[in-house]
């Protein structure tokens, strides 16, 4: 595997601080790193999705939970772009090393001493979480294989938020598409007994991509350990400082928290799904992968964004930071905008790509629809909550986003699809006025200015 040593990309001369050309050229290598992750799960869906409805809601179902316990510590380590971001634009590159390594410090053991906690009580706990009798054995099996993998992504992430601060998309790119081709390999040998392993089924799925996680995290770390690097960005190691790190949480655990209420609201909201069936489950596990194709690509205009704003915060340009949100934005409905249009013209085609039950496959194309839309404001949401997680603001949008989370998107999906028995597009249609006011308030909230008056 060829890896990237070349400092950041610089903007090509002729290009406007904060254009769209800018933007574009940071956010396409981190859209085919979305694509390549995004794709680690798509191909177990898919695969899995061979075994049975019930087994590919299993997977989709134990994913969610997973990311879910986890999200705290992966959206705490994105804090490590804000910090290498903003260090790099005042010119103190020595400095951003020795963030990634406080970043570690902080998140790395946490991760390790919760996977240890939950190894032993997998089983009860999806017991508790309800799903139907079938699915609970395939749950706990798919979870139990890909549980230690959690760890190696939580390293994942906070050297893929080190390099992307410094502008250097490429480099977790080529890690996540050498992972995913392991992943690939061994799904297919541990699914199905090929290739001369076991046949292990969902837990193959698990370990296969528990395996894939591991090596993109040290792959990543023999990149951010190489001489060229130590001398430019100062990533050698240090000592561990209580107060470098608690400054990191201040900023960093608040983005953590939001990723965590966010997917916990979402969990419970899937939860949910599965209690109306296995056959609703799968439907909205394959429309949960349709919408990772699309949510790639607001992702890497978001860290885009993230990475310009807080390269120009710390040169002190505000206008090319303003220029940078603009342009964000602007890129970023356009791509959502065709991606709406797939789902609109090839619901049936896309869907049929994860299972061929006809009932699935009849419960999904609705969905597809409600989907257009919901993935046009999600991009939008997703894209301002990474400006201004770049400019350091990152408590205010973490409070609005538990309480539109837990006071408006639960409730008003279960009244729609439960209460008023509307089943699972009306409680999906629950989740795209949730996700509309969402992005309108985060839009606004750059737009008032408040991150100029933030330090960290």
């Amino acid at each position: 595997m060829t890896l990237s040593t070349e400092s950041p990309p610089a903007a090509r001369p002729q290009a406007v601080p904060g254009g769209i050309r800018e933007i574009a050229d940071l956010a396409y290598p981190v859209v085919l790193t979305q694509l390549s992750a995004t794709t680690m799960g798509v191909v177990d869906s898919a695969m899995v999705g061979r075994l049975g409805a019930t087994e590919l809601a299993a997977v989709g179902f134990g994913a969610i939970w997973l990311w879910t316990v986890f999200s705290l510590f992966y959206g705490t380590a994105s804090g490590v772009q804000t910090f290498v971001a903003q260090a790099d634009g005042a010119g103190e590159s020595q400095a951003c090393g020795r963030w990634c390594w406080q970043g570690i410090y902080a998140l790395v053991p946490a991760a390790a001493l919760v996977v240890a906690a939950l190894a032993t009580q997998v089983e009860r706990a999806v017991a508790v979480l309800g799903p139907s009798p079938e699915m609970q054995s395939a749950v706990s099996a798919y979870v139990s294989a890909r549980l230690v993998g959690e760890v190696g992504f939580t390293v994942v992430m906070v050297l893929s938020s080190f390099f992307r601060g410094l502008g250097d998309t490429r480099t977790p790119l080529y890690v996540s598409l050498g992972a995913n081709a392991v992943n690939a390999v061994l799904d297919y040998g541990l699914i199905f007994g090929e290739l001369g392993l076991p046949r292990w089924g969902v837990a193959g799925a698990g370990a296969a991509t528990a395996v894939g996680q591991w090596l993109a995290a040290a792959s990543l770390f023999a990149v951010f350990r190489r001489r060229s690097m130590a001398a430019r960005f100062g990533t050698n190691r240090v000592a561990a400082s209580a107060a470098a790190m608690r400054r990191f949480l201040r900023t960093g655990a608040p983005i953590g928290g939001q990723w965590c209420v966010a997917m916990t609201s979402f969990a419970v909201f899937t939860t949910m799904v599965a209690r109306m069936g296995d056959t609703s489950m799968a439907a909205s596990q394959a429309f949960v992968m349709l919408l990772s194709l699309s949510f790639m690509q607001a992702i890497g205009v978001s860290i885009a964004s993230s990475t310009l704003v807080g390269r120009y915060v710390g040169a002190r340009d505000p206008a090319a930071v303003a220029r940078s949100f603009r342009s964000s934005m602007v890129l970023g409905a356009g791509l959502a905008g065709i991606v709406a249009l797939l789902f609109v013209t090839f619901s049936a085609p896309l869907l049929r790509v994860f299972t061929d039950d006809p009932a699935v496959v009849a419960l999904g194309r609705p969905l597809l629809l409600v989907g257009a839309l919901f993935q046009l404001f999600d991009a939008l949401a997703i894209i301002a909550e990474g400006a201004l997680r770049g400019a350091g603001d990152t408590r205010w949008p973490f409070l609005v986003e538990t309480a539109l989370a837990w006071g408006f998107f639960v409730p008003l999906a279960y009244t729609l699809g439960v209460v008023l028995d509307g089943g699972l597009t009306a409680a999906w249609t629950g989740g795209l006025v949730y996700i509309a006011v969402t992005a309108i308030i985060l839009v606004r909230r750059f737009q008032s200015g408040a991150w100029k008056r933030i330090r960290i």
